[in-house]
């Protein structure tokens, strides 16, 4: 309404600050919904493709810079403004839905920069410099972390804005046979934990949801008195966001040189008792560091399956982001958890008590 009010009689900088606002809000605002959508299991996790995705994409975008660029030469067609913002509404949804679950991490940083770009266009549009040095500061650096976050899961930028990663996984484990996986049950479990020198706990989206870092901190601590070393190793990824698992643990009062990224743990995993997989599955799957023919190959894992022993807490043997079976789950040395995190973990809390 206030773009209405006032048309006709704006400066052509303010239009185009408020037209380069517009379509970049729009497209975080219906953007963060599909991603939302993904991550809540609201909308599918895979990458929902058409034919020609890229090209209509880019038709709709240039034909939104026409309109953005028509209306600073002509303010006087508010119709435009109007179909201006619907076709950025339109292209936060086209530009998200074909991107896979696996990726949410680098499209969140993405969509986080627009919003910045967003604010930083609009303290132009109102001479606010406290909004255009704020909304550039998160621009930059969400569009930065966007490109480490690429990085990190060993892809190009533009195969994750573009390459509809995960459209096609395979159906069963990747690169192990076909066999059973063995499970443990809680007092094993316990006994075994009892008896370690040195545990790391990999964290995961699993141990979020169930809400379960308070348990996993209560069981370091019982460990630790037990003369037991417990570090959390971390990966760049882990949790579907960038420091996701960092905050979550830190709220659990972990301390924090408790926490080890993945390039300083991988060297040390096989001098590791047991690692404790809770929650995670992509960042741990071995097929990403020898199987060329999986969508993971190449893509930076902590090397869970080095440990002498593997515990993994899961809700069922689900897939992950990828879509893909996690291999580790079949390993010799892997012993398998079945249910809620929180549950399982409280459960662990109180056979090492009596133990």
């Amino acid at each position: 309404m206030e773009y209405i009010e006032h048309v006709g009689h704006l400066p052509q900088f303010t239009i185009g600050a408020v037209t380069f606002e517009v379509l970049l809000g729009a497209l975080t605002f219906t953007g963060s919904l599909m991603a939302f959508g993904k991550l809540q299991g609201v909308l599918p996790g895979r990458p929902i493709l058409f034919r020609g995705q890229n090209i209509i994409n880019g038709l709709i975008f240039f034909s939104a810079l026409t309109l953005a660029i028509t209306l600073i030469v002509n303010q006087n067609q508010p119709h435009l403004f109007y179909l201006l913002a619907g076709l950025g509404l339109l292209l936060g949804i086209l530009f998200v839905l074909p991107i896979g679950g696996a990726d949410m991490p680098v499209v969140i940083c993405l969509l986080n920069s627009y919003a910045g770009l967003a604010a930083a266009a609009t303290g132009f549009a109102l001479a606010n410099n406290v909004l255009i040095i704020c909304g550039a500061l998160d621009g930059g650096s969400g569009f930065i972390l966007a490109m480490v976050m690429s990085k990190a899961m060993n892809r190009s930028f533009s195969n994750v804005l573009f390459g509809g990663f995960g459209a096609t996984v395979a159906k069963g484990p990747v690169g192990t046979e076909t066999k059973p996986v063995t499970e443990v049950s809680l007092s094993e479990a316990a006994e075994i934990l009892k008896a370690a020198n040195s545990v790391v706990v990999v964290p995961g989206y699993g141990l979020a949801v169930a809400q379960a870092q308070h348990m996993v901190r209560e069981l370091g601590e019982l460990l630790e008195q037990n003369g037991t070393e417990v570090r959390y190793a971390i990966h760049p990824v882990a949790g579907r966001m960038p420091g996701h698992m960092n905050i979550l643990l830190a709220e659990a009062n972990v301390p924090y040189e408790q926490l080890v990224e993945m390039d300083d743990i991988n060297p040390t995993m096989e001098t590791v008792d047991v690692c404790m997989v809770i929650g995670a599955n992509d960042v741990v799957n071995p097929a990403a560091r020898h199987n060329q023919n999986s969508p993971i190959y190449g893509m930076p894992i902590i090397n869970a399956d080095k440990a002498r022993t593997v515990f993994v807490l899961k809700r069922s043997m689900a897939t992950g982001f990828a879509g893909i079976e996690n291999e580790l789950f079949y390993y010799d040395n892997t012993r398998m958890i079945f249910g809620d995190a929180k549950a399982t973990l409280t459960s662990l809390v109180a056979e090492v008590k009596g133990a």
